[in-house]
């Protein structure tokens, strides 16, 4: 029988490409290392937006703040790489890349994970999963929504 411990210290190393935060986007991912999922929402008209970004767009008299979101959305599009995008992802495939319509407004470009993939659809409810790829980095995906 293995320990957590013993498991953790023979994990296969995290080899894909690492988000490179930047002073815009580091609030985003200090609240995806906890768990949490933070969207930038603008000041004037309560609007959230998403990428990270320093400028509104509602205009540069506008400041942003960031604000904690439900992790709700829905599947906006999608497509299931059947072939590896690049070669760090040989062997993965069959995965999902998605765009997911966040209840809050704005869109995220992520995967799906949790389901097959021939079994995600345009207008499926997902919820934000949060995979902890090193002990500083954890990446932002979705996955379905239990059924209600």
């Amino acid at each position: 029988m293995t320990s957590p411990t013993d498991e953790a210290a023979t994990a296969k190393p995290y080899t894909k490409p690492l988000p490179e935060p930047t002073p815009a986007s580091q609030p985003f991912w200090d609240a995806a290392r906890e768990h949490r999922l933070v969207i930038q929402r603008s000041k004037q008209t309560g609007k959230y937006v998403f990428y990270p970004r320093v400028v509104s767009p509602y205009g540069a008299a506008d400041e942003l703040e960031w604000a904690e979101v439900s992790g709700r959305g829905t599947v906006y599009s999608y497509t299931v790489a059947r072939r590896a995008t690049g070669p760090q992802w040989s062997g993965e495939e069959p995965y999902v890349i998605a765009i997911v319509q966040l209840e809050e407004g704005p869109q995220m470009t992520t995967n799906i994970i949790g389901c097959p993939p021939d079994a995600v659809r345009i207008g499926m409810p997902v919820v934000a999963a949060f995979e902890d790829v090193t002990p500083d980095v954890t990446l932002v995906m979705f996955r379905p929504a239990a059924a209600t």
